[in-house]
Formats: structure tokens, sequence, C-alpha cells
């Protein structure tokens, strides 16, 4: 069982910040923005590369109202999923990163090439 999965299932802690029938949202452990949430379904799917449409609807609208709990809704936020190894998924279970409450940049990809020719 991933650590996601015991999180729904309360056999790790976590600082939930919002939550429903279907999905989760607590805080990173190891945030990287002044607010730094992850948002889960409930059911284990393991990648974005999985995950159905009518999932991802409700997803939206959930990540949505997660951003409005913040108070990060009106001065803008960023979401992220990572898909697979190259892409940066530690955790096999498909989760989307809510980051806001300061304008972000993307220095990490400083020195990428803007037309892919790494």
């Amino acid at each position: 069982m991933c650590i996601f999965c015991k999180i729904v299932n309360n056999e790790i802690p976590a600082n939930i910040i919002l939550e429903n029938e279907d999905f989760l949202a607590f805080h990173d452990i190891n945030p990287k923005a002044p607010i730094h949430v992850l948002a889960i379904p409930k059911k284990h799917i393991d990648s974005f590369n999985e995950v159905d449409s009518k999932t991802m609807k409700n997803m939206t609208t959930f990540m949505q109202n997660v951003a409005k709990e913040l108070n990060i809704d009106k001065s803008g936020y960023r979401v992220i999923t990572n898909v697979g190894e190259n892409g940066g998924q530690e955790v096999e279970h498909l989760h989307f990163h809510i980051l806001g409450g300061a304008k972000l940049a993307w220095s990490h990809l400083s020195d990428a090439d803007p037309k892919g020719n790494i």
C-alpha cells in the first residue's frame, strides 16, 4: 500500500485542508512555496496516464475548491502533476501539487533551452 493510501486510511497523519467522499487535500511535508498542498483521489490511481475523464472532471472542481479554501483563488496559484520517473513522480499515486502564497518562478528550469535543444 502506498503512502497516500495510508493517509487516506488514517494510518499516517496528515495536515488536511479539505476532504470529500472522493478526494483529499493536505499540506506537503516538503513545501516548495509558502502554500504547498497535495490533492489526491482517495481511490488509488498510479498516475495521470491512468486517470479517467470523470475522475479528472471531479478532481478539477475539488482543486478549485482547495484554492478557494486556501484563499489563493484570486491571487493565483500553480497546479502541477508529475508523471513517471523522468517527470519527477516520487509516489505512484496520482497527486497534484497546488502551490501559491507568493509570486512563483521557474528558477530550477532556467538553464533549460526553451526550444527543446537540451
